[in-house]
């Protein structure tokens, strides 16, 4: 058996090992795996709307950079 098909297995194994304990979870422990998860969720949402912000300041500075060349060169041939 290759190294993938245990990876597999094994991320399986581990997966059904979590759905039986949160299945045999009391309600308590039900409600506070949802909140790490959605905790989980809400910080992974921040940080790609960071990163994305970032990426659009990243093009719009390259984009007057670009622009502002663009005119020098006109400004020099005319």
């Amino acid at each position: 058996m290759g190294n993938k098909a245990k990876g597999l297995l094994a991320l399986l194994g581990i997966g059904a090992l979590a759905y039986w304990k949160y299945k045999n979870s009391t309600p308590e422990e039900k409600q506070a795996v949802k909140d790490k998860i959605n905790t989980a969720k809400d910080n992974l949402n921040k940080w790609g709307n960071d990163m994305k912000n970032k990426a659009n300041e990243v093009a719009s500075q390259v984009q007057n950079k670009v622009d502002e060349a663009k005119t020098k060169a006109e400004d020099s041939v005319s």
